[in-house]
């Protein structure tokens, strides 16, 4: 069979993943050869941001974003929406309850990872020309980006398929799951050519992994296998570079004034300039805005008026919950708790109102008191004509500087290094408002304060409920919930199990 790529890349890796037969066997119009595509400069280029293409995609598709199925099982956050009935899928991922194999969320969140895995593989695998200008970056970002997929799918589902290449026939496409030390050693290869290879961060476009953004990660997957004093360096590298830090204010890092800014190593950008109106929306598909920030908006129909909140109405889902807000006020918490929610009492001061008479059953369905402020439907973050609700274009902040310190700060913890795990502590604490932690804190005590402040510091951004699995605290954190151990992963999706012929029902995750 003739190797071929198309030069609409995201096109290509959907028949690549579908394992489709007329795609492996049958000739393609509009394509080059394979052995000469990469032989030029610009159509490297080409390929490497169509990964980002595709890595965006997937944090942002209707009602199976990854920002969305990695929120719902942590505690800072519920389903919401309309009733208990609403987009049932993201219900049982929130609720612990009926999450199948075949649950379309969580299918598609695997499906467009290793869809991303796949064009990465292909870059890696198909640059050859050492003349090339852009060789070196351009395998260090693939390489990061495979990394990044891999990590996100191993803290999901475990043991997974490790795909470093991408299959030519569809009898090629079965392969057995590898086990998560396995995929931790590719990642942590991935990362140190990454680390060689990328720029520094602010020396190429913004929405682009730097070396800071390889360093970070490669420390959060070392925390991860719980090899601290492995991240430690990596950790340190970040903290002693001047061109990351944090934002002066807690409100600052989610202002489109800041997109890219100095906190961010990875970010997903949107933009609100793509006209989105209800004719020309594609609900599966690239938009380029940001349609989840609608969602997670304080319902309209009458239930939330958001006067004086410099909200204006979404669809409902993804309200905090009462322990976060509880969280917020004992920890004396206000700045840090005013970007990330308004409870009811704040929202009627301000001049609005709430009124459960105005929702099914006068019950506001998982509404626990508060609406979100934190990747809120802000007015100022959408455009200026067309249809508001479509064209927000605040992005997703997939990993700050905030998070660093955090991470830094539970390694030397649990590396025996107290002192140190209180001034990276402390650095998030003082831009929330709040004083230094005593020097008496330590041990566990010490690290307790960790996960609380990582609580609310990283609130309603897909860490939660990960962390707490990891940490061993899921069972308490959420004892009442219906969680089970089951739920600390989830499911192989049933499709891959049917179409990969390496794959039987015994390779399913426990309890599925």
């Amino acid at each position: 069979m003739k190797k071929t790529f198309l030069t609409i890349i995201v096109v290509l890796f959907l028949g690549i993943i579908s394992c489709n037969d007329e795609f492996t066997e049958n000739p393609r119009i509009n394509v080059e050869e394979l052995e000469t595509f990469f032989l030029e400069e610009e159509n490297v280029e080409t390929a490497i941001i169509g990964i980002y293409d595709l890595m965006q995609h997937n944090y942002s598709k209707d009602w199976s974003s990854t920002f969305l199925v990695k929120l719902l099982p942590g505690d800072d956050a519920n389903a919401a929406g309309g009733n208990s009935g609403d987009q049932t899928q993201l219900q049982n991922i929130d609720d612990y309850t009926n999450v199948s194999s075949s649950n379309p969320s969580i299918t598609s969140v695997w499906d467009l990872f290793y869809r991303t895995i796949a064009l990465s593989n292909l870059v890696i695998n198909n640059i050859t020309d050492g003349n090339l200008p852009n060789k070196d970056r351009a395998l260090a970002e693939a390489k990061f980006m495979r990394a990044w997929c891999y990590f996100e799918l191993t803290t999901m589902f475990g043991d997974i398929p490790l795909r470093l290449t991408v299959p030519e026939k569809a009898e090629d496409f079965g392969i057995a799951k590898s086990s998560r030390a396995d995929v931790y050693t590719q990642i942590e290869s991935d990362l140190t050519a990454a680390i060689n290879g990328l720029p520094g961060k602010g020396a190429s476009d913004s929405f682009r992994a730097s070396k800071e953004t390889a360093e970070a990660l490669m420390g959060k997957v070392l925390v991860f296998q719980e090899k601290y004093s492995d991240a430690i360096p990596f950790f340190e590298s970040v903290i002693s570079n001047p061109a990351v830090d944090l934002e002066a204010k807690s409100e600052d890092v989610w202002s489109v004034d800041h997109e890219f800014g100095i906190e961010s190593l990875f970010e997903m950008g949107f933009v609100t300039t793509s006209a989105r109106d209800w004719g020309n929306l594609a609900w599966g598909g690239r938009n380029e805005s940001n349609l989840h920030i609608q969602l997670m908006g304080p319902r309209g129909d009458g239930i939330f008026d958001v006067t004086g909140s410099g909200l204006i109405n979404g669809w409902g889902f993804n309200l905090p919950t009462s322990k976060l807000v509880d969280a917020f006020d004992a920890a004396g918490d206000t700045e840090r708790k005013a970007a990330t929610l308004m409870t009811e009492a704040e929202l009627i001061s301000a001049g609005g109102s709430v009124d459960p008479t105005a929702a099914a059953g006068g019950v506001i369905w998982d509404y626990e008191g508060a609406i979100r402020i934190k990747y809120g439907t802000k007015l100022e973050d959408t455009s200026e004509g067309g249809v508001k609700e479509l064209n927000y274009g605040i992005n997703y902040r997939l990993y700050r500087y905030a998070e660093v310190l955090l991470l830094a700060a539970e390694a030397y913890n649990k590396d025996g290094q107290d002192a140190k795990a209180r001034t990276e502590l402390n650095k998030v604490r003082f831009r929330a408002g709040l004083a230094d932690v005593s020097t008496s804190l330590i041990g566990d005590d010490l690290f307790d304060a960790i996960v609380n402040e990582k609580f609310l510091e990283l609130a309603h951004e897909g860490q939660r409920f990960w962390d707490l699995v990891r940490w061993g605290k899921a069972a308490t954190e959420l004892s009442g919930t219906g969680y089970t151990s089951t739920n600390d992963l989830f499911p192989i999706p049933i499709t891959e199990i049917d179409k990969n012929s390496e794959l039987s029902d015994a390779d399913q995750n426990p309890g599925y």
